[in-house]
């Protein structure tokens, strides 16, 4: 794989390139009529300049073929030298900016080896035209100097452009990685959202459609009692604004003035049992251990899922009864809500949205939930949930 050297490319490449060729095709002019006290060189320049002028020419090709031209610009050269031409660095100089195109724009082992190659050829041809040691430093350790610092700007050239590719590359691939991120944590907020949602909703209407069912029926023989339970009712709908209003809250400016309700907890039980309680569920709440403080988020945890059980037993449990048991360990709280009567299993496969959503929420603070009949008759849920999560809850930072 090629990699075309950046730091010559500019919005007009072929004009660069005819520029450097005239400037290369004068040095090697200038370099063919110079002479050195006490050498001796051709008197006629022609042939010279005329393989300048070639070498000239196949160099406007150097950025697409940078090895045939080298050969070309090599065979050239070679053939001024066997003139009588001395190998000075105005001779060589179209040479050298060919083995530059070669280090910029090829292999390093092509470079190698047309770069060497290259190399030995020219002081060959300088030493047999002249086997004296006439100008010897000149015609053997001169042209490997001069025809190595052009290998090695060009291959210079090359790892810069490489590195800065791969800059480029990072930073495209960091930006979809910020795309894809943001994607992600947009999707993770709408799941939040609707789940908080569905629990607030579900749990609410189900008291508050069980509220109104039982003072209807009391209406006419105990209407006091009917009147207290649509006092009740009324409650319940205004817990229900409530908290529709903190779930939702996060999706006001950060300058609204209104401020939030904070994020319920275990320490709301007693009012959640006494909506229940009034919607004519009997729910009995057992606790072993010492309770321990929990993380904001997995006490919201601890609190939606124990809601959203008491929902489930509202609806669906034949003897209106059911049992919740708080048992606190050194790292962990352990929640089983449960009931005896006959039960309704939900009538999705595997759950409903009420159970897939513990199941997340237990998930989301590095807990566990499981779900199901028990085996005498009715529902359990149960699960365990670290008293500090270990896991970025979502919950924990939002109402």
């Amino acid at each position: 794989m090629s990699t075309r050297p950046q730091s010559l490319t500019t919005r007009h490449p072929c004009a660069l390139d005819v520029m450097t060729g005239l400037a290369l095709l004068g040095c090697a002019t200038l370099g063919a009529s110079l002479s050195i006290p006490g050498t001796s060189q051709p008197s006629d320049d022609t042939p010279a300049v005329v393989l300048a002028a070639v070498s000239c020419l196949a160099l406007l090709m150097a950025r697409d073929h940078p090895r045939t031209v080298t050969a070309v610009v090599t065979a050239c050269t070679i053939a001024t030298l066997a003139q009588g031409y001395l190998p000075t660095p105005l001779i060589l100089a179209p040479l050298m900016m060919a083995l530059y195109w070669v280090a910029a724009g090829t292999h390093v082992t092509i470079t190698r080896v047309l770069g060497v190659g290259a190399t030995v050829m020219i002081v060959i041809t300088a030493i047999l035209d002249r086997p004296t040691t006439d100008m010897l430093l000149l015609r053997s350790v001169g042209p490997v100097l001069w025809l190595l610092l052009p290998l090695v700007g060009g291959r210079n050239a090359r790892l810069r452009g490489a590195y800065l590719e791969s800059v480029q590359s990072r930073a495209v691939h960091a930006e979809r990685t910020r795309e894809e991120e943001a994607r992600l944590r947009v999707a993770e907020e709408r799941m939040r959202i609707a789940r908080e949602l569905h629990d607030v909703v579900a749990h609410h209407m189900a008291v508050a459609n069980a509220q109104a069912g039982t003072a209807r029926h009391l209406a006419p023989t105990q209407p006091e009692q009917a009147q207290k339970i649509l006092d009740e009712l009324t409650a319940t709908t205004s817990a229900a604004l409530l908290e529709l209003r903190a779930t939702v809250g996060v999706l006001r400016q950060p300058d609204d003035p209104d401020s939030l309700e904070p994020a319920p907890g275990l320490h709301r039980l007693p009012e959640l049992i006494a909506a229940c309680e009034s919607a004519g569920l009997t729910v009995a709440v057992a606790t072993e251990g010492e309770p321990r403080p929990l993380s904001p988020g997995v006490d919201l945890t601890a609190y939606r899922i124990v809601q959203e059980a008491l929902t489930n037993a509202t609806k669906h449990a034949s003897d209106h009864t059911a049992r919740i048991r708080l048992a606190y360990s050194d790292s962990r709280l352990l929640i089983t809500v449960s009931n005896e009567g006959a039960g309704v299993a939900p009538p999705v496969p595997g759950g409903g949205f009420g159970l897939m959503g513990m199941r997340e929420r237990a998930h989301s603070v590095g807990g566990d939930l499981r779900a199901g009949p028990r085996p005498e008759g009715g529902f359990e849920v149960t699960t365990a949930l670290p008293l500090h999560s270990h896991v970025t809850d979502e919950q924990g930072t939002t109402p």
